[in-house]
């Protein structure tokens, strides 16, 4: 199965042929409509953009943006994450997957995942999605945030014409999804918002075709793109990384306040939503800082979103790290149930009791795991099989 990568592609010349590794067109695929404007925009941010590292032209795996604002010297300000990337022609965003043209702001992640996996959808994770089924999971190169602990660095902090891809556009990736016998297609590994308007037009065909979409993101997405996507989703997982924005900026490189406000919205809109939390030592394993999260949760989403918590490895800019104590990674679930967290699981942890799903009420497993064997003898229509408690979650 061969790849292409793009800077092979345009060293070959804009007429040359890609060849395809999935079934889909082998021309450029839009779906998307009209485009949204603003009459004007933030201010610049600094240091969030890369100087004259735009290509000169569009190319075939490139999209005008969703959402941005133009203004009178031609810089233009991306409107699809909090960043507000005000760029200047031939400037890249903080990203790395936007780019000013003369003009007009495009993405250039648009049918060129370079990852494409079939996942048990527990690896989301997601233990109350559709239990035991498979999402055709794609990522494009870039994300918006620089995380020290990312696991996924080698294609998040790439430029996209540095990676090796497929050619995959919207039709090919349901059509692909279908023919993996896929309930769901996962926007994933690297961050999704990076590839927004990739992911929406791919979400509302596969809508179409009774596949479902889950967005796997970090939650730092403005409010237009956020709604639009609310339309064509089903599910999602946004890791909350802290619940300290001083901290936020130290390890992530964005701000709290954006993701509180993603969070909100899901639940708002009824998309099917569960909390990804990394317990970073010396980071984010501040008994203090974690109760008030909890809180938070409580309060702002009620009890029922599933809270993962995963154990840290050392990884990227933080390899220097140890592991994070199992005895640290129980005792938080214990403070999330407390304060009234009613699904709270432990992930990286194998055969741990925060493994499995229990009733808030009679205490039975109603989910059992090991690792992605998943047996499912507790819950009949959405209930407890045993005492009859409804358990939150797409069942069917």
């Amino acid at each position: 199965m061969k790849q292409i990568s793009r800077r092979e592609f345009l060293a070959a010349g804009m007429t040359g042929a890609a060849l395809l590794c999935f079934p889909g067109p082998s021309a450029g695929f839009d779906l998307w409509g009209t485009k949204t404007r603003r009459a004007s925009g933030p201010s610049d941010i600094t240091g969030s953009v890369f100087k004259n590292s735009a290509p000169e032209t569009p190319w075939k795996w490139s999209v005008e943006a969703f959402d941005y604002v133009k203004h009178a010297d031609r810089s233009v300000t991306c409107a699809i994450c909090p960043h507000e990337c005000r760029l200047l022609p031939g400037d890249r965003g903080l990203c790395r997957s936007r780019v000013n043209i003369d003009g007009v702001l495009y993405s250039l992640v648009y049918g060129n995942p370079c990852s494409i996996n079939v996942d048990p959808v527990e690896k989301k994770p997601l233990f109350h999605f559709l239990p035991r089924t498979t999402a055709f999971s794609i990522a494009g190169a870039g994300c918006n945030f620089r995380c020290l602990n990312c696991q996924n660095w080698e294609i998040s902090q790439a430029t996209p014409e540095t990676l090796r891809h497929y050619e995959l556009f919207p039709d090919g990736v349901v059509q692909s999804a279908g023919q993996a016998g896929a309930a769901s297609i996962a926007y994933t590994y690297s961050e999704a918002v990076t590839f927004f308007e990739y992911m929406y037009d791919t979400a509302r065909l596969a809508r179409q075709q009774g596949i479902k979409s889950l967005l796997i993101s970090n939650g730092y997405i403005s409010k237009n793109p956020l709604s639009a996507l609310c339309d064509v989703i089903d599910g999602a997982n946004i890791n909350l990384k802290s619940f300290d924005d001083a901290l936020y900026r130290k390890l992530n490189g964005g701000r709290l306040a954006p993701v509180l406000d993603t969070l909100e919205t899901l639940h708002r809109r009824g998309v099917h939503l569960e909390v990804t939390h990394l317990v970073v030592p010396g980071y984010t394993d501040e008994e203090s800082l974690f109760r008030r999260m909890c809180a938070w949760i409580v309060e702002a989403l009620g009890p029922d979103h599933p809270l993962h918590l995963l154990r840290f490895f050392p990884q990227y800019r933080l390899n220097r790290l140890a592991p994070t104590p199992v005895e640290v990674l129980t005792r938080f679930r214990n403070l999330a149930m407390a304060a009234g967290i009613r699904y709270v699981y432990v992930g990286n942890v194998p055969d741990h009791e925060g493994v499995h799903t229990r009733c808030p009420n009679c205490n039975r497993v109603l989910i059992f795991r090991h690792g992605y064997n998943v047996t499912q003898p507790g819950i009949k229509n959405g209930r407890c099989a045993a005492c009859g408690t409804a358990i939150p979650g797409v069942w069917v």
